[in-house]
């Protein structure tokens, strides 16, 4: 069975613009003629989590570590309530005008759109699409990272620690790559939440065994490590003496670490065109802003300062496979398969967004092509028809092959991580919610509460400025020793 979904999509459109009173009150339909949307404060925070908690909270030890222990936990708690903040800002702005019955806006996009405009919204686009790619290649070297962490850990076991168990990073972010080319077939987020959902035990899973693998190492070591100013300058820390320089890059670094471990912003919009209403979705998604962000800044708060009370200033920077611990191996086997697991749901979750945007672009340019448009519908055994788009099919391929190898190209995990987060933390999290509730609330310039926003939208933008800084910094350290498609651990 064939169906053609861009004049499915065009007679939609035009039914809700001639009768949309008895879409209203349908079982079936919501206000927009779509099909009824059943997400709940706990689908939402499922998302959510699975976004958050990702490979960010593994290198926490060592955010906390180059910041210590005054810097690290207050920075933690800082960008936790900025995040919290203004996503309930930017979950205002899902619908234009009433919270109940106004104009929807699917995207982050859409929202920027109808209340801002102009340039800002191909600034929102390129801002929002390039950081959702960024986060697609740093989950790809983190997927690969714990598997050949599992292959090296027993190796290393097996040969009784005589081994180095050298091996190369490429065949395993292919391997990351050809699972992710079967999940992306996935159509939407709809369709995504069993995959959400398992990502986040898996998420809550390695989280567990990192806190308590560092709990077990402060109890071993008879004292807490760490110092209340972080790394101290002239220590030498793998083989490299730390000088007032990289303490100062590093500790931009470790700011953009912690803010790609609270980034999820970007998807906000899209993860709340899943929730029912009512009541309205902007209630529901503020609280499970609020549960996800309280569990998640908990569960960094344990992870960071237990990794970095266990280890001090030799944290690694992945306290799970850069061998902080060697036993008991077959928990970290565990962890990091839990992490791999998690990463490719969290590699659906930030990728829908962007496959989203470029097949409904593709759709408007070509609303005859079957290629384009046409969905085969393909029978699966016990469970309901797989809708086939040919077109989604070979760019989300397309898409995942040259993220998998710009990663085999830009193997560093920390700095990568760094700069996602500082290139997206201002941008997406601060600056679009903050003028959108501006505008949507119509507050005039040079009101003390204009004047708060700007101060928190200005003081962020710095830290992202520094933070981006410190990681641009890490990369170019990296590249005079690296050579292309040949990385080793």
């Amino acid at each position: 069975m064939i169906e053609n979904r861009g004049n499915t999509n065009h007679q939609q459109t035009t039914e809700v613009s001639t009768d949309t009173l008895p879409q209203v009150g349908s079982k079936c339909f919501d206000d927009d003629g779509r099909l009824k949307r059943t997400g709940t404060v706990w689908t939402a925070s499922a998302h959510i989590i699975t976004a958050v908690i990702g490979s960010g909270v593994l290198s926490l030890a060592w955010a906390i570590g180059q910041l210590g222990w005054v810097a690290g936990p207050a920075m933690m708690i800082l960008f936790s309530t900025v995040t919290y903040y203004t996503s309930s800002l930017l979950a205002l702005c899902y619908r234009s005008g009433d919270q109940l019955t106004g104009k929807r806006n699917y995207t982050y996009t859409l929202a920027v759109r109808s209340y801002l405009g102009g340039s800002m919204i191909k600034i929102c686009g390129w801002v929002q699409y390039v950081n959702l790619f960024g986060v697609a290649v740093g989950y790809t070297i983190a997927a690969s990272t714990s598997m050949m962490a599992v292959k090296r850990s027993n190796c290393y076991h097996s040969s009784g620690g005589k081994n180095p168990c050298k091996m190369n990073s490429n065949i395993y972010m292919i391997s990351f790559g050809i699972v992710e080319i079967i999940f992306s077939q996935i159509p939407d987020f709809h369709e995504l939440w069993w995959l959400s959902i398992v990502a986040a035990v898996m998420s809550f899973t390695y989280s567990f065994i990192g806190l308590g693998l560092g709990v077990g190492k402060v109890i071993g070591n008879g004292r807490v490590k760490g110092s209340l100013t972080g790394v101290t300058v002239g220590n030498v820390i793998a083989g490299s003496t730390v000088t007032e320089a990289k303490k100062v890059l590093r500790s931009f670094q470790a700011l953009g670490s912690i803010a790609f471990a609270y980034s999820y912003s970007m998807i906000l919009i899209e993860i709340q065109d899943t929730i029912k209403s009512p009541p309205s979705e902007s209630k529901t998604m503020s609280e499970a802003t609020l549960v996800s962000v309280l569990v998640t800044t908990v569960f960094y708060m344990l992870c960071g300062c237990f990794g970095y009370a266990a280890f001090g200033d030799s944290s690694p920077g992945n306290l799970l496979t850069d061998f902080g611990f060697y036993n008991p191996y077959w928990l970290l086997d565990i962890a990091n398969v839990a992490i791999v697991v998690h990463l490719v749901g969290a590699y659906q979750v930030y990728c829908q967004p962007l496959f989203s945007f470029v097949e409904k672009t593709a759709s408007e340019k070509f609303p005859n092509s079957d290629f384009v448009n046409k969905e085969i519908s393909v029978p699966i055994f016990g469970c309901k028809p797989f809708k086939l788009n040919l077109f989604r099919m070979v760019w989300r391929t397309i898409f995942v092959i040259i993220s998998t190898l710009l990663s085999m190209l830009l193997p560093f995990f920390n700095d990568i991580v760094g700069l996602m987060g500082a290139v997206g933390f201002w941008p997406l999290t601060v600056y679009f919610p903050v003028e959108m509730y501006i505008a949507q609330k119509n507050i005039p310039k040079w009101n003390t509460k204009w004047i708060c926003l700007q101060v928190l939208s200005a003081t962020c933008l710095v830290i992202s400025l520094v933070a981006a800084a410190g990681s641009i910094a890490g990369v170019i350290d990296n590249l005079k020793v690296y050579k292309p498609f040949t990385t080793s651990y």
